[in-house]
């Protein structure tokens, strides 16, 4: 998968970073910044692309 392919991202992740995109650009942000904040802020929200929910644990 190349660098940037969103394809790995559920509906709702893709939904949730162009709301995150539009408060940045709200704030003034430039619309290329502001799209990179809001997939990095996604993915530090998310932990990044699909992830099943079966079997998935965090151990500390």
């Amino acid at each position: 998968m190349p660098r940037g392919d969103k394809s790995a991202y559920t509906d709702k992740q893709k939904r949730q970073a162009q709301h995150i995109e539009e408060g940045y650009e709200q704030r003034g942000v430039p619309k290329k910044e502001a799209q990179r904040r809001a997939w990095a802020t996604e993915n530090k929200i998310s932990g990044g692309g699909k992830k099943s929910g079966s079997g998935r644990t965090h151990h500390s």
